[in-house]
């Protein structure tokens, strides 16, 4: 169902963008940003505004599905896409253009080109476009809690499954399974389940290795629910590990919470991450932290913001993000602790809940 109040205020926000950008018109296919602006939830088209009217073009797989949801001026049914959206940017004399740089594929964008007068110039979206979905709205919110809701039922469901003898690839199959039988519509991303020395892959996927006493284990994971993503680290400790491992895993929740104190509107996203980064520095483990401290999360998984030492941005009111600090040492093992945020008038909102305490987290 489409909710016209809200994509009306997303179209203002493009039609802004728009005029401030100095363009005749504005060309999107990428899904996330055909959901989020006129309600398409389908997986192909595309979405062209002008200053005075906003077009949506799609085939005839979706031309019902697209009258049922879009909201636009008008729908169109093409027969290419490509020359389908050229056709009409000549229709309105458009020839300051720009177009979601991430959303087109080289092949994609040469052929629109081929086929477009020669007088069209092209302007490439990144940083600034991705913004406009940055902060987030109370329906998306609302969404966003009900799918780390389920995420984490699903975990709590799994995690008696979670003891010595386990293999990671099998209680990667059953989350994901768990998380289905209570609405979610896919999971997130490829799950991580690192196990003891593996848990030094910050990306390490679940693998046919099973679980050991004393050691640590690492689930990263999220549920999709109404197009919204949720993302959750917990690493857990199967009996009693080492006094090293412990020292690390008590690092990183240390590092966690200095970031969380940081986190207002107005802070630079960079200082959020030199918060929990200089205390894992403090604590001896500073070359084993390489990644960002978060990332936006929404409509996908990985969006607009980034929390890292390199990040141009301030926090704001309803950005949602990321605060997943971690110590990967290589034949040892790791820990990463993630938690989803909202940034609040006062501070900051956790949507994800589950206890990343040590005494929480034995098996």
């Amino acid at each position: 169902m489409k909710n016209d109040f809200v994509i009306k205020d997303r179209g203002r926000k493009l039609l802004r963008f728009l005029k401030g950008n100095q363009l005749d018109a504005l060309v999107l296919i990428g899904v996330p940003s055909l959901r989020y602006f006129c309600g398409f939830t389908g997986s192909d088209g595309a979405l062209l505004v002008c200053a005075d009217k906003v077009v949506f073009l799609t085939d005839s797989r979706y031309t019902s599905q697209a009258q049922q949801e879009v909201m636009a001026d008008k729908i169109v049914q093409h027969r290419g896409k490509m020359e389908g959206i050229a056709q009409l940017l000549d229709e309105w004399a458009a020839r300051s253009i720009g177009f979601d740089a991430e959303a087109f594929s080289y092949a994609a964008f040469d052929e629109l080109r081929s086929k477009s007068v020669p007088e069209c110039r092209w302007q490439p979206l990144r940083r600034e476009f991705k913004a406009l979905r940055g902060v987030k709205d109370d329906a998306e919110i609302a969404i966003m809690r009900q799918a780390a809701r389920i995420a984490a039922e699903a975990f709590y469901e799994i995690r008696p499954q979670i003891r010595p003898g386990a293999v990671e690839r099998d209680l990667a199959l059953a989350l994901e399974f768990a998380m289905r039988r209570r609405g979610a519509e896919e999971k997130s991303f490829p799950f991580i389940v690192a196990s003891g020395e593996r848990g030094a892959l910050p990306h390490g996927v679940a693998s046919d290795r099973r679980l050991r006493d004393g050691e640590l284990v690492t689930f990263d994971f999220g549920a999709r629910w109404q197009g919204y993503c949720s993302d959750e680290t917990v690493t857990l400790a199967l009996g009693t590990v080492s006094r090293r491992l412990r020292d690390v895993y008590d690092t990183v929740h240390q590092a966690q919470q200095r970031a969380f104190e940081t986190i207002k509107p107005g802070v630079p996203l960079r200082d959020i991450d030199q918060a929990a980064r200089s205390h894992i520095g403090e604590q001896g483990f500073g070359e084993y932290f390489g990644h960002g401290l978060g990332h936006g999360v929404g409509l996908e998984v990985h969006e607009f913001p980034v929390v890292s030492p390199r990040s141009e941005d301030v926090a704001q009111t309803g950005m949602v993000f990321t605060v997943e600090p971690g110590i990967y040492i290589p034949g040892l093992g790791g820990v990463r602790l993630e938690d989803t945020v909202r940034v609040t008038e006062n501070g900051y909102e956790r949507l994800t809940s589950i206890c990343k305490e040590y005494s929480s987290a034995i098996v």
